[in-house]
């Protein structure tokens, strides 16, 4: 159990979007280096974690993926709660993925923290053959919405760890900076706090949730 404070911060990161655009596979791929080409979908909320270091301070990344829920609509506001970065995910081959993206942004501000850090993710870039959303489209999609935006293919391993560490180092920055003073992004990921900032904290949290 001596590993448990051997971190300075962490940060849930909430993987967002359609069915089959590879949420499960940019996960196993960030915190694994795992491809599973038997994706099947499984049903439940699943999460891996993975320590990096971002501008010298040892950052925990607790990075929750749907697995299957979002073609119930059964995710709930707990799957968002506490969250200070988010992947929306996309398949560039499938436009019916992109489409929804608005849908699913809107969600996300419906339920997590104002000043969460959200990246828009075209995955599975190595379709290129297939692409069916252009990269012009989805950048200047980001640039109105303030997104970080990134292709990327879980299959080559092309920009995953960029992908993650750019929100990672985003969400340092914005705790750092102290431009968030109150409210859950700097209750959540400090982790001097608490040793388990999941449970006691969250749990304190839940009336300034419910009005989300």
């Amino acid at each position: 159990m001596g590993t448990e404070e051997d971190y300075n911060f962490v940060f849930k990161v909430v993987l967002i979007g359609e069915s089959g655009v590879g949420k499960s596979n940019l996960l196993s791929r960030f915190t694994k280096n795992e491809f599973n080409h038997d994706s099947r979908t499984t049903i439940g909320v699943e999460f891996s974690t993975r320590t990096l270091l971002v501008d010298g301070m040892t950052i925990k990344a607790q990075i929750w993926d749907t697995a299957g829920l979002e073609r119930y609509r059964a995710i709930t506001s707990a799957y968002y709660r506490g969250a200070v970065g988010a992947l929306l995910v996309y398949d560039i081959a499938k436009h019916t993925t992109y489409e929804n993206v608005e849908r699913w942004l809107k969600e996300l501000y419906d339920h997590a923290d104002p000043h969460i850090v959200v990246m828009l993710v075209g995955n599975k870039c190595d379709l290129a053959e297939l692409r069916a959303v252009p990269t012009e489209e989805a950048q200047s999609f980001s640039e109105k919405n303030k997104l970080l935006f990134i292709e990327t293919s879980a299959l080559e391993s092309t920009n995953v760890e960029t992908a993650f560490h750019n929100v990672l180092a985003e969400i340092y920055k914005k705790v750092a900076s102290k431009q968030v003073t109150r409210g859950s992004i700097s209750a959540v990921s400090l982790s001097n706090q608490s040793s388990s900032p999941t449970s006691d904290q969250t749990d304190g949290k839940k009336p300034c949730c419910t009005n989300a």
